[in-house]
């Protein structure tokens, strides 16, 4: 997720005293769908032999932030970027979805400081429970509980996924519905631990399967990729490595420094995973993953979730993807390759989920075999997940 800087009339108003609570939410959805936008709107054109050749795919998307705006993900809207009626227009197979608890005012890419929350007035204005008003454990309890009830209404449709053998019984039920989609969750910034270890097992009580240690500030695990200081782990975020990894859980490193990534590498036992990057090499900002650094994720067996925004990749339409893709291919391998969206994640995308068999379509105009497209479609997310999530 990003928040751009500045944010003029956005969530840092959402705030002002006087606004009724109705008012609060009409607001934060209206701020939602201008920050969530894409650059071509659908329907899309997508042909009958690229819509055929999609829907053979698996496709897995390591990262969305689609729970954190509080639209009803069972009903298809027409602002943002996914819900459950478009997941299944666009063939996806596995959703990640990211639970966002902490975000700085006024949030560029260097420099932010703690600051303000913002994600504060969002739990405000959307009407969260109080408790969540100032807890981020609550803020991302509260999130991890929006997914139960989503499974409970879905009604077989929706499948939580919390240990390996989810897997193989999500692909199971696709053979009988092509409609089921699984759903895993995701901490975006360990904020919601709130510099206690023994928190890291209540979220993973509550479903959470993948841990990113950083967001857009610095954090009690150490420095953020955007934050002031850069710093590496501390001793307190090599013990949640370790702790989360013991536990099943994927650890992203996603909007962390550059430090806390070696570090990470230095510890690590499991795959890594980098949920939703760009690369140093195609555009040079903090954002971005240095050439060097996703060779060695690549070495764990990990992933490189390419994520679909500028200034992720050099360019707002599917071909720029694809371009990313292909360089991230031939630098480190289509096998440590994967999609990561950040669907929701205030960005502006070339296309929402109804779109993703343009991208699939763009990935064999520009090299990718068919075997190669199904696998950095999803294959090799299945793959990684299986090894490291419980049995």
């Amino acid at each position: 997720m990003r928040i751009p800087r500045p944010l003029p009339g956005a969530l840092g108003l959402l705030g002002s005293a006087g606004l009724a609570a109705a008012g609060l939410r009409g607001y934060a959805a209206l701020v939602a769908g201008r920050l969530n936008r894409t650059t071509l709107p659908p329907p899309y054109p997508v042909t009958a032999a690229d819509r055929r050749a999609h829907d053979r795919l698996t496709v897995v998307d390591l990262h969305a932030d689609s729970l954190l705006w509080g639209r009803d993900l069972r009903r298809r809207a027409a602002t943002g970027h996914l819900d459950l009626p478009r997941l299944r227009e666009g063939g996806v197979a596995l959703q990640v979805l990211a639970a966002v608890t902490h975000t700085p005012f006024g949030a560029g890419l260097a420099d932010n400081d703690t600051g303000r929350d913002l994600v504060t007035a969002l739990a405000v204005a959307r009407g969260w429970p109080v408790r969540t008003w100032r807890s981020r454990l609550q803020r991302a309890l509260h999130l991890a509980r929006r997914l139960e009830e989503l499974v409970e209404a879905e009604a077989g449709r929706l499948l939580a996924v919390r240990r390996a053998g989810d897997l193989d019984e999500l692909l199971a039920g696709r053979h009988r519905d092509p409609g089921l989609v699984g759903a895993m969750l995701a901490l975006e910034g360990c904020q919601a631990l709130e510099g206690d270890l023994d928190n890291l097992d209540v979220l993973v009580a509550a479903g959470y399967r993948m841990v990113g240690l950083h967001h857009l500030a610095d954090n009690e695990l150490g420095g953020s990729a955007h934050g002031r200081h850069r710093g590496g782990l501390t001793r307190f975020g090599r013990d949640v490595v370790r702790r989360a990894q013991s536990r099943g859980v994927v650890v992203d490193v996603a909007h962390s420094s550059p430090a806390v990534v070696r570090d990470v590498l230095d510890v690590t036992t499991a795959p890594v995973v980098v949920s939703h990057t760009g690369l140093r090499s195609v555009w040079d900002n903090p954002r971005n993953l240095s050439d060097e650094l996703a060779r060695q994720v690549a070495a764990t067996g990990g992933l490189l979730g390419i994520t679909f925004f500028e200034p992720a990749v050099d360019g707002d339409d599917v071909a720029a993807v694809a371009r990313t893709l292909r360089r991230a291919a031939d630098l480190v391998g289509v096998e440590h390759l994967a999609l990561g969206s950040d669907f929701d994640g205030a960005v502006t995308t070339p296309v929402d989920v109804t779109g993703l068999p343009l991208l699939t379509a763009a990935l064999r105009r520009h090299g990718f075999s068919g075997p190669e497209v199904a696998a950095v479609a999803g294959g090799n997310a299945l793959r990684v997940l299986g090894r490291v999530l419980p049995r």
